[in-house]
């Protein structure tokens, strides 16, 4: 089976590869397959068409990069970053008694 690279941005964009495997590594679904040279390489599964398209993605017919439950994700992740961040300020201001 082959398989496109579909990220725009990736300097292999466009190219097609055969599918060595297809594993979970790192915690990411991603896809093996051997580069020019023969080395194994992989990709996160996501950048490329691997899978059928999701139905946001066919729906939104290239007019919308984001979904909006990568928006929640990335407004949660946001939220933490600023709670973090005012926790550590709470920190900093207790000056130790001397």
């Amino acid at each position: 089976m082959e398989f496109q690279v579909t990220h725009p941005f990736h300097p292999w964009h466009g190219r097609r590869f055969v599918l060595a495997t297809r594993k979970i590594n790192w915690g990411e679904d991603r896809v093996m397959f051997f580069d020019d040279e023969g080395h194994v390489r992989s990709l996160l599964a996501s950048w490329t068409d691997v899978d059928e398209p999701d139905l946001f993605t066919q729906a939104a017919d290239g007019r919308s990069f984001l979904r909006a439950d990568d928006l929640a994700a990335l407004a949660r992740l946001v939220d933490e970053i600023e709670q973090a961040r005012k926790r550590a300020d709470d920190v900093k201001g207790i000056a130790p008694q001397v």
